[in-house]
């Protein structure tokens, strides 16, 4: 019987970890429901490296697995290994191939930090009130800021955002509502300014998946756009002191209509004169 050759085996075995690792990649419902439009580009991102783990972890275990059944110790069997020393260009091999993925990862990373707004240059502070712009210093915010299909253009609803321990603050400056929860309209461009009153804190909502530090001295910014209505948890990502674990809170993501009705209701029912908000708002 005749032999398969070893370059058709290495083809067949090629292909198949090819398509293996792609249908992981873009199956492995790993990460939650995407509910911003910078979600799609950090999920694209994780697929890839799904796919390449995959695919590495395919040929690793393969590799010790053949070498296991091809190379064990037969019955009877009591001579020595044959004396192999290594193989250079083996050696070659495998320091290349890494080194092209990590650059490969690294350039494709960079695009879409790049997409997501991490690459502009955040020059002034959107919408702060003046006692916010007091408290902060008169260096730039640092963050993810506009997007390339947002840039040059003004956030539709500028919200500032208090991290404390242990607790979130959000500040609608246009209208002078405060809330313990965030309410974005969806659909709309959102500009978060960032600040913290005594330790690092960590804004982080997993279904956006965006991320940004909240730094005492230093303000921060997060630019965003929801895309799925729904209400979202927010979590402190940083470690800030004995009850971290409890600092968290939610974004609603509202429809246009049930949005401008909650402004409404909130700024109503802010009002100094009591007489006014149970009269409009019973």
């Amino acid at each position: 019987m005749k032999q398969i050759p070893l370059g058709i085996i290495t083809l067949i075995a090629g292909i198949l970890i090819t398509l293996i690792s792609l249908w992981v990649g873009q199956n492995n419902h790993l990460l939650p429901v995407q509910a911003s439009a910078q979600a799609p580009l950090v999920d694209n991102f994780f697929n890839v490296m799904v796919a390449i783990g995959t695919a590495l972890f395919l040929v690793v275990q393969g590799a010790i697995l053949f070498s296991v059944i091809k190379f064990r110790r037969r019955r009877g069997d009591n001579g020595d290994g044959l004396p192999i020393e290594g193989s250079f260009p083996l050696e070659i091999l495998w320091t290349i191939i890494p080194g092209i993925i990590v650059i490969g990862l690294g350039v494709y990373s960079v695009d879409v930090y790049t997409e997501m707004g991490g690459m502009d240059e955040i020059g002034h502070h959107h919408g702060m009130t003046h006692e916010s712009m007091m408290v902060q210093p008169k260096s730039n915010p640092i963050g993810i800021g506009s997007t390339p299909a947002t840039e040059g253009k003004p956030p539709s609803l500028v919200v500032n955002v208090t991290g404390m321990q242990y607790a979130w603050l959000f500040n609608y400056p246009d209208s002078d509502v405060n809330t313990g929860e965030l309410h974005v309209p969806i659909g709309q461009d959102v500009l978060l300014n960032i600040s913290a009153n005594d330790v690092i804190h960590s804004f982080w909502v997993p279904q956006f998946r965006l991320k940004q530090d909240a730094i005492p001295g230093q303000p921060t910014q997060l630019r965003f756009t929801a895309t799925k209505t729904g209400t979202y948890p927010i979590v402190c990502a940083e470690l800030c002191g004995g009850y971290h674990g409890s600092m968290r809170t939610s974004v609603v993501v509202h429809t246009p209509e049930d949005y401008d009705r909650w402004l409404t209701e909130n700024r109503v029912a802010q009002q100094p004169e009591m007489d006014q908000t149970v009269a409009v708002n019973p």
